[in-house]
């Protein structure tokens, strides 16, 4: 049964108080912004305290007559989210206590599961796990929808709230429901736990510099730098180049992904910024000097590869500085703004997308890698019994008096025995299973056993 209630006299006359003081913040911005004649500017101040009008009579009318009681505070901030969220999955807003959880995120340390998250038709999608954390190590993977948590369907939740539920006290337990593509549905158990983000990884593999970056935070240009002349210290003449590995890396802060492309690049645009006011637009470029001397660079990119990755990538691959190997990225080619709010946690909104040098926008459609290599599993097979040109009954000898041919250069398995796991503790597979890292450490060699050739 549906009831029609008139608001009461009081609760119209407070909606209309309301509404005339919303209005007169909202005019005051008008007059701010500025720009419409005054025959427009009459039109939209009609419509828009038409508009506040309803608000503030909706705003009463729950705060009066709904069944349970409900504070102010949870009705303002539950408007204000929902007038963000319905802009794009990346709007929010933060409440005083995810304000200071996310200023926690960015200096490295954090409480949670370890996955980086957005919203897709009312599920929260995992975009990539953190490296060491207990989502990667109970295997969640980009793409996982997560439908239900301890049991409570996600659709209906906001993406705030699905984050504050996986929140919790250190050690305790939540299970997540998640659907994965081409699987049955499963449930895993995660226990909650301090999450510390080494944000830059490194080791050396035979003559390859192999360097990870898990995410953009403020420490990860510095670790970059210190990673490379660690590396180059060691390896001297005999390094052949890096493998920068950004799969599974999902962003971060806007100016550490400039300047880690910076590190590479001695010259040229680094990336572009649009806002919806022309006036808003901005151009960053490379200042000169290349932590690497101009060695061959190969950047590693798959779908967990998003935003601040993506902004990398775009950079060294448009200016030919490295090449791009791997699966498309994920596609967020948007710059969110945090803008703090007096004394209320603060707003995350959209305010401009951004561009690769080439001009290209790659929002919703990634980062196209040069070479296409998908993920798969090598398996050695057994060819010691295959027949050669020396077991056949009277073979010619060799002139030159060898009965045996030269021994192949090492691979990376043999190179490096002291240290197999070349991004094990980094969560990826071993160093002679990790396919495209395999991929990417022969192209390398390959390059410089090429341009050795041509100076020789």
């Amino acid at each position: 049964m549906i009831r029609s209630i008139l608001p009461r006299a009081p609760i119209a006359a407070a909606a209309r108080r309301f509404a005339a003081g919303a209005l007169a913040l909202a005019l005051m911005g008008g007059i701010a912004i500025g720009g419409a004649q005054p025959s427009d500017a009459q039109t939209n101040t009609s419509e828009t305290y038409r508009q506040l009008n309803l608000f503030g009579e909706v705003f009463e009318r729950v705060r009066a007559q709904y069944v349970e009681e409900v504070s102010d505070d949870a009705l303002i901030e539950a408007a204000i989210n929902g007038m963000l969220i319905s802009l794009d999955p990346h709007s929010s807003y933060l409440s005083p206590k995810n304000f200071r959880d996310m200023q926690v995120q960015t200096k490295g340390e954090f409480g949670g599961l370890g996955i980086e998250v957005t919203m897709e038709n009312g599920f929260v999608k995992v975009v990539s796990p953190i490296d060491d954390t207990p989502a990667a190590r109970a295997g969640l993977q980009p793409g996982d929808l997560v439908t239900h948590l301890d049991g409570e369907a996600v659709l209906g939740l906001t993406l705030s709230q699905a984050v504050e539920k996986m929140r919790g006290r250190i050690g305790t337990n939540i299970i997540l429901s998640i659907r994965r593509k081409d699987a049955e549905p499963f449930d895993v158990t995660l226990t909650r736990a301090t999450i510390t983000i080494r944000s830059v990884r490194s080791k050396v593999i035979g003559d390859i510099g192999y360097i990870r970056l898990t995410t953009f935070n403020e420490q990860t240009t510095s670790g970059l730098k210190d990673a490379v002349a660690s590396i180059q210290d060691e390896l001297g003449d005999k390094l052949h180049g890096f493998v920068i590995d950004l799969r599974n890396n999902p962003g971060g802060l806007l100016d550490q992904a400039i300047s880690v492309s910076d590190a590479f690049l001695e010259r040229g645009e680094i990336v572009s910024t649009r806002g919806r006011d022309p006036n808003d637009s901005s151009r960053v470029n490379a200042a000169a000097g290349d932590i690497t001397n101009g060695l061959p660079v190969v950047v590693l990119i798959n779908a967990g590869s998003a935003s601040a990755s993506e902004i990398v990538a775009g950079a060294l691959q448009d200016h030919r500085r490295a090449i791009i190997l791997g699966t498309q990225s994920f596609g967020k080619g948007s710059v969110q703004t945090i803008m703090p709010l007096q004394g209320q946690g603060a707003m995350r909104l959209t305010t401009a997308r951004y561009y690769t040098p080439s001009g290209g926008s790659i929002q919703a459609t990634g980062i196209t890698p040069d070479i296409l290599v998908e993920t798969a599993t090598i398996e050695k097979t057994d060819t010691a019994q295959r027949r050669r040109e020396a077991d056949l009954r009277g073979a010619l000898a060799n002139p030159n008096g060898d009965s045996q041919p030269s021994p192949p250069a090492e691979t990376p398995a043999s190179k490096d025995k002291s240290d197999e796991g070349t991004a094990g503790e980094d969560g990826d597979a071993k160093a002679a299973e990790d396919y495209q890292l395999s991929r990417a450490i022969d192209l390398l060699r390959g390059i410089h056993l090429f341009q050795s050739r041509v100076v020789n």
